[in-house]
């Protein structure tokens, strides 16, 4: 008994060691083969690589820009869903961080299922919006009612042309048309510009946006050029659920009970010019319709800066609790967290000193001009 106790015991040593020996191994063969290819990958050759594949990247939209607009309204509301559908699989990064958001907006509301399906909703959603712009050179100011309704539209009317006018607007449904829409309604304005990694992409990108009028413009000196236009009486539309670093102009508002940081500038640009604010966004119908929604005038007098963009946010959040699928769930939407954070945040959120401060000004945190951007003397 004791000798074949010691066999195995001395068996097991022996396996122990081959095992060793062997994760030994594969550990220098993964460390010369990673050496390899940072040999193999210099920056000269990173550098050729990225250059190609911007190349690529360019032809594939140009080729998409010329396709796309011969398929009926249809045929590309179908291949978006499809497309959608393929890249919520392909997506893992993407639709890890959905399901965190849709779980932390949410509590127990949706099961881990219905969770699923409203992220891939939203990648079918957000599809539609990227094809539909490519479709949209078939968009007219005669024929684009035919595809959008328009709900609420008397709230701008109501201001006439002499009057300049914010649009505040969300990642919601199609934002892409409601920009077109807003230009075939003779509401034409000047819209900052998000610049791609791959600058070969914008000049397309922005014949598109363009096409109902709009002027698009870098984000360098935006809002200085913002404010330009609003004084001159013109109009703008701005995206107002982005988040943005603690550290620019920002302020802390509650987005489904949890702290975010997003944009002041359309509080300060109301603050500096007048220009009254007008939250919408472009709900999706059956069949690739939408529905432009108006909503009532922000009421901005005697408030700070993050009331403003707390109240921008409460006209719209209600609609997303409604028919979540349309959000960009896909989006981090909450990078961000209070270091006493009392209910969970997504994984991706950090702790961040200076997002604290901003919690604690609360509706005293109201930046001066010159923290947004430098004025123009006169």
């Amino acid at each position: 008994m004791w000798r074949r106790a010691c066999e195995r015991a001395n068996n097991l040593s022996l396996n122990a060691n081959k095992v060793n020996r062997m994760s030994h191994f594969w550990r220098i063969a993964a460390l010369e083969t990673r050496s390899r290819r940072e040999r193999r990958y210099t920056p000269r050759v990173r550098s050729i690589w990225k250059r190609i594949r911007y190349r690529l990247e360019w032809a594939g939209l140009l080729i998409a820009a010329k396709l796309l607009p011969l398929l009926s309204r249809k045929g590309c509301y179908r291949f978006a869903l499809a497309l959608g559908t393929l890249m919520s699989i392909l997506d893992r990064d993407g639709r890890k961080v959905a399901l965190s958001n849709l779980e932390v907006a949410f509590g127990d509301r949706f099961s881990r299922l219905e969770r699923e399906r409203i992220a891939r909703a939203s990648f079918q959603h957000f599809a539609r919006t990227m094809l539909d712009l490519l479709w949209s050179p078939r968009l007219t100011a005669e024929n684009f009612s035919r595809y959008i309704e328009l709900e609420n539209i008397e709230e701008t009317v109501r201001y006439g042309p002499e009057r300049s006018i914010m649009i505040a607007c969300y990642h919601y449904g199609n934002f892409e048309w409601l920009s077109l829409a807003c230009g075939f309604l003779d509401l034409k304005g000047t819209i900052i510009s998000q610049e791609f990694k791959n600058s070969l992409l914008d000049p397309i990108f922005k014949r598109l946006r363009e096409q109902s009028g709009h002027e698009l413009i870098p984000r360098q000196g935006g809002i200085v050029r913002l404010y330009k236009v609003l004084r001159r009486k013109g109009r703008t539309a701005l995206l107002v659920d982005l988040t943005l670093h603690p550290k620019m102009p920002s302020v802390a508002i509650d987005c489904f009970g949890l702290k975010t940081s997003v944009t002041s500038a359309h509080a300060w640009l109301n603050e500096q010019t007048g220009a009254p604010i007008i939250p919408a966004h472009c709900e999706p119908l059956p069949n690739g319709r939408y529905r432009l929604v108006f909503h009532p005038k922000i009421e901005t007098a005697g408030r700070s800066y993050q009331q403003i963009a707390q109240a921008c946010w409460n006209s719209f959040e209600p609609y997303v609790r409604k028919n979540p699928a349309p959000w960009l769930w896909m989006y981090k939407h909450w990078r961000y967290k209070p270091a006493a954070a009392d209910r969970p945040y997504p994984f991706y959120a950090r702790p961040h000193p200076r997002f604290d401060k901003r919690i604690d000004a609360g509706i005293e945190n109201k930046p001066t001009p010159a923290k947004m951007e430098r004025l123009p003397n006169g």
